[in-house]
C-alpha cells in the first residue's frame, strides 16, 4: 500500500495539502474506532447498490466477500490503521478495498457520500456502547443493592446543607443511588430510540441520485426507521449531544457518591473504610490512606462537562448541511463514553470494596439532637399544632445546649418549661435511632423493612438482563 496520503476528492487539486493542515485535517487517528461499523455499511451499499441495478450480482459478492476478509484480518490485527496515512477511516476502507479488487473497489462510493456515511457509522458505534453501557450500569446497581441489603438496619446520620439532619440507614443511602443510575440508565434508552433512524442514502446533502431501496437498507443495519430529510440526516448530531448529556448526569450522580464516602471516610466522620484496592497512599506521609478512586471519580465529571460543552459550541449556529466542524464530534464524543464506561467501573469495585463502621455510625446518629423533629412529632401526638411544636422543640434544643444533655436527657424543669404535654412519656425510649427510624414506615422511607423491601425490589428488577 502507498505511503501517499489517500484522498477521496483529490479531482480537482493540482498540489497537496501542507504537511501542518493534513495533520490538522486527518480523522483517522480517533475515528479508526469506526472501522467495523464502516465496514458493516459498506456491505450493505454494495448490497443496495445491487439491488438498484448500479452493481451485478458477481460484482455486490466479490465487494461482499473482500469486506468480510478485511474486517476478519482488521479483527486479529489492526496494524494496518497504524500504518495508514490515509485521510479518514473511510479513506482507510476504499484504498483497502481498491488495493485487493482493483477499479471494483472504486464503485462502491457511487451515490454514497462520506456525510451519510459518517452518519451512519457513529450510530452504529453508539448503538453498541449504548447497549453494552447497560451491562455497567446494571452491574454497579447489583454491588449497591448488595451493600444496602447487607446494611438495612445500619443507622447513619442524614444531612441537608452538610449539617446533621435526621438518622437514616445506610443501605437507604445505597439505594438512593441506585435510584439516580436507573435513571440514567433509562435516559440512556431513551436517547437509543430516537438515534435508531438510519441516514445512509442520504448522500452529501440532497439525497443519492440511485434508485438505492433506503428502507432495505434500514432493515439491513437493524434500524428501526429510516431518515426523511437528507439535509438533516447527513448534519443531525442531536444524538451525540444526548448520549453525551445522559453520561455527563451519569458522572454527576457518580461525584455526589463519592462526595458523600470521602466524607463519611474521613476522620472527621470515620465511618467508612476503603479497601486497598482502591485507595492510594501520600509519597510523603505514611499515615495517609487517600479515596483517590472516589476523588477521580469526582473529578472526571470535568471531561465529560468539557465534552457536552465542546459539541454545544460546535454545533451552535452550524449552517445546513455537513460542515467540517462536525469532525470535532468524534474525540470529544469518545472521550466521554470512555470516560463514563471507565468510571462505572471503578466506582463498582469501590462499592465492593467499602467496609461500615456500625457501632461508630449508630453512635453518631445519638448526638447532635437528630431527634428533634420526632420530639416535635410526638408533641403534635398530645394535639400541639405543629407550627407551634416545631418553636418550642427549638427552644428544647437551646436548653439543652446549655445543660450540655440531649433531648432526652432534659431536666425535669426544662421539660416542663417548653413541653408540659409529654409529661410522663419516656423520652429516652422514644427518642432512640430505632424508634425514629421505625417510624418511617412509608414508601420510599428509611424504616428497616421498607429498605428490605426496596432491596427485594431492585434485585427481582436487576435479576433480569440489561
Amino acid at each position: 500500500m502507498s505511503d501517499k496520503p489517500a484522498k477521496l476528492w483529490g479531482g480537482r487539486f493540482a498540489g497537496g495539502l501542507h504537511p501542518i493542515f493534513d495533520e490538522l485535517n486527518r480523522s483517522l487517528p480517533f475515528d479508526r474506532r469506526l472501522v467495523f461499523q464502516d465496514i458493516d455499511g459498506s456491505v450493505a451499499w454494495a448490497n443496495g447498490l445491487a439491488q438498484a441495478g448500479v452493481l451485478n450480482a458477481d460484482e455486490a459478492a466479490k465487494l461482499v466477500s473482500t469486506l468480510g476478509e478485511i474486517r476478519a484480518e482488521l479483527e486479529k490485527d489492526p496494524s494496518p490503521i497504524d500504518a495508514s496515512r490515509a485521510e479518514d477511516v473511510h479513506s482507510f476502507i476504499e484504498e483497502t478495498l481498491v488495493a485487493r479488487v482493483g477499479d471494483l473497489g472504486k464503485k462502491l462510493h457511487t451515490g454514497r457520500s462520506r456525510n451519510d456515511q459518517v452518519a451512519t457509522d457513529l450510530k452504529l458505534y453508539l448503538r453498541g456502547w449504548l447497549t453494552d453501557v447497560q451491562g455497567e450500569f446494571q452491574a454497579l446497581q447489583l454491588s449497591l443493592v448488595e451493600l444496602a441489603s447487607a446494611h438495612a438496619d445500619a443507622a447513619l446520620p442524614g444531612y441537608t446543607h452538610l449539617q446533621r439532619a435526621q438518622p437514616v440507614t445506610f443501605g437507604h443511602q445505597c439505594l438512593a443511588y441506585v435510584e439516580m443510575l436507573a435513571r440514567d440508565a433509562e435516559r440512556l434508552r431513551d436517547a437509543a430510540g430516537r438515534m435508531d433512524a438510519c441516514p445512509l442514502g442520504s448522500g452529501a446533502l440532497a439525497g443519492t441520485a440511485y434508485p438505492v431501496d433506503r428502507d432495505g437498507l434500514s432493515r439491513a443495519l437493524g434500524f428501526a426507521r429510516t431518515t426523511h430529510n437528507s439535509l438533516d440526516a447527513v448534519s443531525d448530531r442531536d444524538h451525540v449531544l444526548e448520549i453525551i448529556f445522559g453520561c455527563l448526569t451519569a458522572m454527576l450522580h457518580l461525584s455526589r457518591l463519592a462526595e458523600d464516602w470521602i466524607f463519611l471516610a474521613s476522620q472527621e466522620s470515620a465511618v467508612l473504610r476503603f479497601g486497598d484496592t482502591v485507595s492510594t497512599g501520600s509519597s510523603l506521609m505514611p499515615q495517609k490512606r487517600n479515596p483517590d478512586a472516589l476523588e477521580l471519580l469526582r473529578g472526571k465529571v470535568g471531561r465529560v462537562h468539557g465534552a457536552l460543552t465542546t459539541l454545544v459550541t460546535t454545533t451552535k449556529g452550524l449552517p445546513l448541511a455537513y460542515d467540517k466542524d462536525l469532525q470535532e464530534d468524534k474525540e470529544a464524543l469518545f472521550d466521554a463514553l470512555d470516560t463514563t464506561t471507565a468510571c462505572l467501573r471503578v466506582a463498582k469495585l469501590v462499592a465492593e470494596d467499602v467496609v461500615f463502621d456500625r457501632t461508630r455510625a449508630l453512635a453518631a446518629t445519638r448526638v447532635g439532637y437528630l431527634d428533634a423533629t420526632d420530639l416535635a412529632d410526638l408533641m403534635v401526638g398530645r394535639g400541639v399544632p405543629f407550627r407551634e411544636a416545631h418553636d418550642r422543640v427549638g427552644q428544647a434544643v437551646n436548653a439543652a445546649i446549655e445543660e450540655g444533655v440531649e433531648l432526652g436527657e432534659l431536666s425535669a424543669a426544662a421539660r416542663a418549661a417548653v413541653m408540659p404535654e409529654l409529661e410522663g412519656v419516656d423520652l429516652a425510649a422514644e427518642l432512640t435511632t430505632e424508634a425514629m427510624l421505625s417510624r418511617r414506615d412509608v414508601i420510599g422511607g428509611t424504616a428497616v423493612e421498607r429498605v428490605r423491601d426496596e432491596v427485594a425490589a431492585w434485585k427481582k428488577r436487576l435479576s433480569s438482563p440489561a
